[in-house]
């Protein structure tokens, strides 16, 4: 029920998905009369692997997450997370409001053991391919200990969903040397190369989408400012490109000859293929998709929710901690 547009997309992303992947169900949390308004506009039916599970309340996008978390005990996003606790569902995906998404997942679903918080991961574009960054949010004031804890869901996460061994983690930080940085980079970069992950050393802001390391870790509130700006940068280069063709008779002529190359370049670094945030550390699987999605970006969302369920990643996150944790208690 969430997002800029509800169920106009999320009911059709679902119908679609399943007929791509005939493994998944797929249950609709909401009101149900809206839902079903929609599945009649696209001419699908209910089914075994596509049913309703009815919600009486939507948590709006600027509602504050505790009131939503105190008082919208029964919106479609508390019963959707509801079901992941209780075993009816395996994962949860919502384009709601994301404080309240984090707030509510927290509290009913609680962080796996030795996990103290959770964090916000997505995957970004790279000129290698792509690269995973966290926490882009959900936490604004870390410490090493946090840092590493990162480290570890997100080379677990990268092992889980892309099978690779042992990816490669970098910290963000504003040099490379080990000098660079404030204290709690310093003492998170001494913690990670003594984990026995794959830790790469410090990396920088371009070396993000030069894909230098499978995973970038970073505080909630580096994070978030490094994929805004991305994001704005990226706005402005399309604006500017646009601008740049349309400026008279021959850039228009210019564009139009140069088309399939400026398509395939759209198609390359299209943000909706990498929709979806996997909200890591939690007893259960959270995607927060991008309020603004369209269907082709929310249905990316519910592949990588599938992919985090097949890939086993809870049951190796947990794994991965508790020898970390034992190791660490060796030393």
């Amino acid at each position: 029920m969430g997002g800029d547009h509800g169920p106009h997309v999320t009911v059709p992303s679902a119908a679609e998905y399943l007929l791509a992947d005939s493994e998944t169900d797929i249950i609709l949390v909401g009101i149900p009369d809206a839902i079903e308004a929609e599945l009649s506009a696209i001419g699908v039916s209910l089914s075994p692997r596509l049913r309703i599970h009815a919600a009486s309340e939507v948590v709006s996008m600027d509602e504050a997450p505790a009131f939503a978390l105190r008082y919208k005990k029964n919106s479609s996003m508390r019963v959707a997370i509801d079901l992941v606790k209780n075993g009816e569902a395996l994962a949860c995906i919502s384009a709601g409001n994301t404080g309240a998404l984090l707030a509510t997942s927290r509290f009913v679903l609680k962080t796996i053991q030795g996990i103290d918080r959770p964090a916000l991961a997505v995957v970004l574009p790279t000129i290698k391919g792509h690269t995973y960054i966290l926490d882009l949010g959900a936490n604004i004031n870390c410490t090493a200990e946090h840092l590493l804890q990162f480290g570890v869901m997100g080379a677990t996460l990268v092992s889980s969903v892309e099978n690779k061994k042992m990816p490669s983690i970098g910290l963000l930080n504003i040099g490379e040397e080990d000098i660079k940085g404030n204290d709690v980079v310093k003492q998170a970069a001494e913690l990670l190369r003594a984990s026995g992950l794959n830790f790469y050393g410090n990396v920088e802001g371009d070396d993000i989408y030069k894909g230098t390391t499978d995973v970038v870790v970073c505080d909630g509130f580096v994070g978030n400012v490094a994929l805004k700006t991305s994001e704005g940068v990226a706005q402005m280069l399309a604006t500017f490109l646009r601008e740049e063709f349309k400026r008279n008779f021959f850039t228009k002529l210019v564009g139009m000859i140069a088309s399939p190359v400026i398509n395939a370049f759209k198609q390359r670094v299209d943000h909706r293929r990498y929709n979806g945030a996997s909200l890591l550390g939690l007893r259960g699987i959270v995607i927060k998709s991008h309020g603004s999605a369209d269907k082709y970006a929310f249905t990316a969302a519910i592949r990588r929710a599938t992919d985090e369920v097949r890939g086993g990643m809870l049951k190796h996150i947990s794994e991965r901690v508790a020898e970390l944790q034992q190791s660490i208690g060796k030393k």
